[in-house]
């Protein structure tokens, strides 16, 4: 296990070097630009579209614009807001929280460009259903000849898309929240049982396919972030003194890196703490990875526009939002620097350290909730991966084996976990934005044609 642990750690840091940090910021920022910023300037048109203002049912596509964000968030909105910020907290300190800024900011236009690709070129599938993602807009908008570049996304989709990062976390909350402070000693056994609990409720509802998954995701989302919210606000309340100057720190230590405790890269560790920082960022809100435009390319539209507008809130929500409060809570309860706990339970030492007795039982409500949606969702992503590659008729398969990496992600390592799913991210993230950069112009041309007839109105 220590020898493929090196292997796929190496494999991780091989990936995610420079090229690609060029591809997904670099080519986040040519997006930004070259849209002169304009969904930016149409956030308030966003927010009324995913209210329902434009809906009609007659329109082609299974779920509605709500729906689909949902499903977005309920795979982004989850360990990675918790553990992933705790992760890069624990290596990067303060410091990291500015490059994940950073991230969502560049990854709202990208989600905007990605997510509008998947409905403008929607393809059918072998048995004549619309499908948007990643492989489709490759397929469809790019042509046959670079249907290689979509096999490559959709066979790295069949691994980037298990659960094993947020089951291995859910598991380490549960036996660090629950079991262990009540005398039960946590092993191999105790994680084989969460690990079986978590595939039969999975299963429950994957099996039932997208309309149920966005269902559930529909009702769970918007209550476990309002809970966290609540629960993490009263934390910054009673440590209120402390909060201006960790936003403070956030800002200078960007710059410093006085607090990042990891490896240098590209020659120090400024550099090592903004890779640091994007790789969590990316982690956590997957803008350019390719997982939300195969949510989004489901929605009921007939306008791509208006669900790239509706997609380029996910990365807001999740990361400037949800991992903003996260960090803060870290922070200013000042459990960084005073224990060598990461992931996970370093979020749950905050917890406990300011809501003694309910504080961490109040956050493994958070983070069931936030990992069980997510295994919703990314089981929904594989096997359109798998269909795209062998047809509808075999994708079932893949929600057997989905279910089967639960017990795995349930009885192995978080390093491990954090390197494998890391790395099968930036081999997804190749092909979508390489394909999303070809196909920009397209784009903007119906983005022009689509808010030049909303101001007319």
């Amino acid at each position: 296990m220590d020898v493929l642990n090196h292997w796929i750690a190496e494999a991780a840091s091989f990936v995610w070097g420079l090229p690609l940090l060029f591809l997904l910021i670099g080519g986040g920022l040519c997006l930004l630009i070259y849209s002169r910023f304009l969904p930016f300037k149409y956030f308030g048109h966003a927010i009324q579209v995913l209210r329902g203002k434009y809906d009609n049912p007659d329109d082609p596509g299974e779920i509605s614009h709500f729906q689909a964000l949902m499903t977005a968030l309920s795979s982004t909105v989850g360990m990675g807001n918790i553990a992933g910020v705790a992760v890069a907290i624990a290596v990067g300190g303060p410091g990291a929280v500015f490059w994940m800024w950073i991230s969502a900011l560049v990854g709202m236009s990208t989600k905007f460009f990605t997510c509008t690709l998947a409905v403008l070129f929607r393809g059918k599938d072998d048995s004549g259903t619309l499908q948007g993602g990643p492989m489709y807009f490759i397929t469809e908008g790019l042509g046959k000849a670079w249907k290689p570049l979509a096999v490559f996304f959709s066979i790295a989709g069949l691994v980037g898309a298990l659960p094993v990062f947020n089951v291995n976390q859910l598991t380490q909350a549960v036996n660090d929240i629950l079991l262990v402070p009540n005398g039960i000693e946590k092993g191999f056994t105790t994680d084989l049982g969460i690990g079986i609990v978590l595939a039969v409720i999975t299963g429950i509802v994957i099996l039932g396919g997208l309309n149920r998954i966005s269902k559930t995701a529909s009702k769970l989302v918007p209550a476990m972030v309002m809970l966290y919210f609540i629960a993490v606000l009263a934390i910054l309340i009673l440590n209120a003194a402390e909060v201006p100057r960790y936003l403070q720190l956030i800002f200078t230590d960007a710059f410093a890196a006085n607090n990042y405790t990891g490896d240098p890269m590209f020659g120090g560790v400024l550099g090592a703490l903004i890779v640091l920082g994007i790789r969590r960022g990316a982690f956590s809100n997957e803008a350019g990875i390719g997982t939300a435009p195969m949510a989004h390319g489901a929605a009921k539209t007939e306008e791509p526009i208006r669900e790239g507008l509706v997609a380029m809130l996910g990365p807001f929500i999740d990361t400037v939002i949800v991992c903003t409060l996260t960090a803060l809570c870290i922070l200013v309860t000042g459990v960084w620097q005073t224990t060598e706990a990461s992931g996970v339970t370093l979020t749950a030492k905050a917890f406990s350290d300011s809501i003694p007795g309910y504080g961490p039982y109040v956050l493994l409500v958070c983070i069931a909730v936030f990992s069980i949606s997510s295994l919703f969702s990314y089981s929904y992503y594989g096997t359109k991966c798998l269909a795209f590659l062998f047809g509808t008729r075999q994708k079932h398969w893949y929600n057997y084996f989905y279910i089967a990496s639960i017990l795995i992600g349930a009885t192995t390592s978080l390093e491990l976990m954090i390197n494998l799913i890391d790395t099968f991210f930036a081999l997804m993230a190749i092909p979508t934005m390489f394909a999303t950069l070809i196909l920009a112009p397209k784009v903007m041309q119906r983005a022009r044609q689509y808010f030049t007839s909303l101001n007319k109105t």
